[in-house]
């Protein structure tokens, strides 16, 4: 059998401030709403022949959750806007939302984040990020992923 790789990198935008959430046991985690855009050109071909090109943006969004003392750095430094390099891993879960439908979602894990960027007038800036999340990051799954008002 092959090798095989689960590893995402990220460099974008919180759509949010960080939304911090503790397990019972004290373990700390924290949610991330990220954009991620990329710009290209699109051609159009007017029927006398002449092309005209148009610019747009695509922007994509991503749910991150952070774990440990990635989740408390991030929840204490982070705030809307700021920039992010996160490098993790793909993590699919399904669950039961609040009117009993049965639904799956898609998440970041965050090994890495990198706070890039200048930190907001007056903050204080970070010691260095942590890395790698419990061994136990996946007993983590939100109570209701969907209804977390993502701007999108």
């Amino acid at each position: 059998m092959s090798a095989s790789e689960n590893q995402v990198i990220l460099i974008g935008n919180l759509g949010r401030d960080p939304e911090l959430r503790e397990f019972p046991d004290g373990r700390r985690v924290a949610l991330l709403n990220i954009a991620t855009n990329r710009e290209f050109k699109v051609r159009h071909r007017s029927q006398d022949g002449s092309v005209r090109e148009e610019k747009r943006e695509e922007v994509t969004w991503h749910r991150v959750s952070c774990f440990g003392r990635t989740a408390e750095l991030v929840g204490q430094y982070l705030s809307k806007g700021r920039q992010v390099f996160v490098r993790g891993r793909l993590r699919q879960f399904e669950y039961t939302d609040r009117d009993g439908i049965h639904r799956w979602a898609t998440e970041v894990v965050a090994e890495r984040v990198l706070f890039l960027g200048s930190a907001p007038s007056g903050g204080a800036r970070p010691p260095h990020p942590a890395e790698a999340p419990p061994p136990d990051a996946d007993s983590y799954i939100p109570s209701d992923p969907v209804d977390d008002d993502m701007p999108f």
